[in-house]
């Protein structure tokens, strides 16, 4: 499975791709961080935005994408704007037909270091150890995009297969009625 995550932010807006499978190691494809200039207008941000995760999704052909889900912040401009950048992705993915799961920044730190109490510092050296990287991801917009799709590889697929497993189960009950 090839996974596209994004870490929404109008400013900088963390993407990555990576290539796995539940309980594997994943293996790095791609990664980046689209920034916008806060002195231009809100549409033409978002314009450039859509752009960049439209060209990252044509050129790296990702299965599914991630998307941190907009979780509450004390700084409600900071909000707003992530929460933008955050429709903004689900919209270029939804665009090229493929399915969206979003993640709290809790369950991403949980898959990843175990704890979803973890400081960023600690996502970015486990992202660089899971991906078997030389150097760190930088910035910090970068790791988190991938460990956001790391996340769902490990997460995502094993729920994906649940709930066909689940499909199945009501097909042939349905079938032996």
């Amino acid at each position: 499975m090839r996974v596209l995550g994004v870490d929404p932010g109008l400013t900088r807006c963390g993407v990555g791709v990576v290539e796995g499978q539940p309980g594997r190691t994943c293996r790095l494809i791609a990664y980046d961080v689209v920034r916008t200039d806060p002195a231009v207008d809100l549409a033409a941000r978002l314009l450039a935005l859509d752009a960049a995760l439209t060209a990252m999704i044509a050129e790296h052909r990702p299965n599914e994408v991630a998307v941190e889900r907009v979780f509450s912040q004390h700084n409600v401009r900071t909000v707003m704007g992530t929460a933008q950048a955050g429709a903004v992705a689900v919209l270029a993915a939804a665009r090229a037909g493929l399915s969206v799961r979003t993640y709290t920044p809790s369950e991403v730190k949980a898959a990843v270091t175990g704890s979803g109490q973890a400081e960023k510092a600690q996502v970015t050296s486990m992202v660089t150890r899971l991906l078997r990287l030389a150097d760190p991801p930088r910035p910090a917009d970068a790791a988190d995009a991938l460990a956001l799709a790391i996340c769902h590889v490990w997460r995502g697929g094993t729920q994906a297969r649940i709930e066909a497993a689940h499909r199945a189960a009501l097909l042939t009950r349905g079938a032996a009625r």
